[in-house]
């Protein structure tokens, strides 16, 4: 098999553009486009676990920290212990969190219009039908 039939390389090579595409389309905001997704999440649903965040981004552990860390660095989030699990920490958008994710959002519209702008609503509804079934 060669190479333009591997849909292993189709599909990292489309997760690389796709990835690029999207860090340009955030970085005026000065974040990394991981941290977009992670403020992404948080805004869909804002003092959830880092576990649960984690796991909606689908991050492992340590790159979670990470993430959070520099936007906790950007007064983006807050950490805050959970009053039901003391072991486990609630992330919490801040004030600038909320009003960067807000701005996020409509990027994210606009971002996801302009890098399927080629498809057609069909063929943009089977790519993710597809892509759900992977």
């Amino acid at each position: 098999m060669n190479v333009d039939e591997c849909i292993f390389f189709s599909l990292t090579s489309t997760a690389r553009r796709a990835s690029k595409f999207w860090k340009q389309s955030v970085s005026e905001f000065g974040i990394t486009g991981v941290q977009g997704l992670v403020l992404n999440a948080l805004f869909e649903e804002d003092q959830i676990s880092s576990v649960q965040l984690g796991q909606r981004v689908q991050l492992d552990s340590a790159t979670m920290t990470g993430v959070l860390d520099r936007l906790e660095k950007s007064n983006f989030i807050r950490r805050v212990t959970d009053l039901e699990d003391r072991r486990a920490v609630q992330i919490i958008l801040t004030t600038a969190g909320k009003e960067i994710t807000e701005k996020l959002q409509q990027r994210l519209d606009e971002a996801n219009q302009a890098y399927t702008l080629n498809l057609s609503n069909q063929e943009l509804q089977t790519l993710r039908t597809l892509l759900a079934k992977l």
